[in-house]
């Protein structure tokens, strides 16, 4: 029951397909795990989603997901039915009643409800009207009432390209089976690695396509433009 906290020091070889042509030197990666329950991130993709809201002259929808489980739905009821088809989750009365208060009022913010230890679903309000819609994250929310939130400076450099060595730090959920039930969960993960690339997002590419072939697929990973993503030049190579 405590927190869980490794650093696995990982030395990628020439050979890895993390390091392509004409990239050829080794790399130098850290993979480190933080306990989900100790860390305490509220963020939108961690195991499920859903929301239902109400605008001014409409209804947003509710976006839910549960592992490989997803759907995009219109109204609270329709929520609720596709988490009691879920075995694992158990609606009690007091959840139903906090969902539905919740998809009905003001609040424009995620939340999330817990399944067991370190496993959540979570309820996020969306203007989106397809599951593409969503995914393409074209729901733009009303910005009426809503603080604009500053630009990620990492995102003015993303695209520039200074060949040479970088390093890039991602946060991303990473799936693990917890060996004592053999169940599957996600936890927060960081991962940092020094690379050749040709800008910061060529970077960010690098360490995702490295991380795909390593971890489970239904991991999730965080846009290069997100808050999750950093990245520094470290200079030429030589």
């Amino acid at each position: 029951g405590g927190s869980v906290n490794c650093d696995v020091g990982v030395r990628v070889s020439s050979s890895s397909p993390f390091i392509k042509k004409p990239y050829r030197d080794a790399a130098i990666a850290q993979l480190v795990e933080h306990n989900l329950a100790k860390v305490g991130v509220a963020s939108s993709s961690l195991v499920c989603r859903s929301f239902c809201f109400r605008k001014t002259s409409s209804f947003m929808n509710l976006y839910l997901r549960y592992f490989d489980s997803e759907t995009l739905v219109s109204n609270v009821d329709e929520a609720l039915d596709f988490l009691h088809a879920i075995p694992e989750i158990q609606i009690s009365p007091e959840m139903e009643a906090d969902i539905r208060d919740y998809a009905t009022n003001d609040v424009r913010y995620p939340k999330r409800y817990k399944v067991r230890s370190r496993v959540y679903f979570i309820i996020i309000k969306t203007e989106a009207e397809t599951m593409l819609d969503f995914k393409q994250k074209k729901a733009v929310r009303s910005s009426e009432g809503i603080e604009r939130r500053d630009v990620n400076p990492v995102v003015l450099h993303l695209n520039e390209e200074h060949p040479g060595w970088y390093e890039g730090a991602l946060d991303f959920k990473r799936v693990v089976m917890v060996p004592a039930t053999g169940k599957h969960e996600y936890r927060d993960t960081r991962f940092v690695a020094q690379c050749k690339a040709n800008s910061g997002l060529d970077c960010y590419n690098r360490i995702v396509e490295h991380l795909r072939e390593r971890v489970d697929s239904r991991s999730q990973f965080p846009s290069a433009k997100g808050k999750n993503f950093k990245f520094k030049y470290l200079g030429m190579w030589k």
